[in-house]
Order: C-alpha cells, then structure tokens, then sequence
C-alpha cells in the first residue's frame, strides 16, 4: 500500500497481543469489566480484542497496559486512559465463542501525560511498524 492510499494520519505499531492488556468499559459505567488484548496501536486508534462485543458506535473509555514497563521508571509505567468510538467489529467472531476483534478511534486522552506517554513508547524503538 503506497502512502497516498493510506489514510491513517499516525504511524501504526505492532504489539504482542497476549501481552498487551486491554480494560474497557461503557461510558455510564465505572468499572473496567470487559478485558482483552491489543494487536495494533497508534497515537489515534487501536486493533484490540474483547471478551465482550462493543457495537460499532459505541463511545467506550479504555485502559491500556504497554508490554516492557517493568524495565521503566514508575511514572512510565502507568496505564494509558483514553476516550474511544469503536469503528468497526469484526462480524466472523460473533458467530464463534471466544473474543470478538474490533477497532477504536481514540478522541481524548484522559489523564494528564498520557498522550505523551504513549507515543514516547511507540517511538522507543520496542515495537514494529505495521504495513
């Protein structure tokens, strides 16, 4: 895919899913009940998985675990909060048990350095360009 087809505006990163830990919850809710895992990520959005389906529309608040903190200052070691609308779901996985793969855009960074964190992360060098 040449650059000019693609039309996402940040750099996305592979991650290793199994070890990319992922809480989601509804926005009427406090508790992060639904539990996953991340395949792809960027300053703007992520490819994650549920236990729980979350139709497409949906505005979700999610916590995200970055593989690697523990070789990190504790203040980097944080969890990542950000506000996101779930764009697509991947319908195949709705027939089947287990977790359903889906897709978020993330509209705001919830707490103060997050953003920067994230993407000070993404930018180390640790995980892989996506194609």
């Amino acid at each position: 895919m040449d650059q000019a087809s693609d039309r996402r505006r940040h750099p996305r990163y592979l991650l290793p899913s199994s070890y990319t830990a992922v809480e989601a919850r509804p926005m009427d809710s406090e508790s992060f009940d639904w539990k996953g895992h991340a395949y792809d990520i960027s300053e703007g959005g992520m490819r994650f998985e549920l236990d729980h389906p979350v139709e497409p529309g949906t505005r979700i608040a999610v916590r995200i675990q970055l593989p690697g903190a523990e070789f990190l200052r504790l203040t980097e070691r944080r969890p990542v909060y950000v506000f996101a609308n779930v764009v697509w779901i991947e319908e195949d996985d709705l027939d089947q048990p287990g977790p359903v793969r889906m897709a978020c855009v993330f509209h705001r960074f919830v707490m103060p350095g997050d953003k920067e964190r994230l993407c000070k992360r993404l930018a180390s060098g640790r995980f892989s360009l996506a194609a």
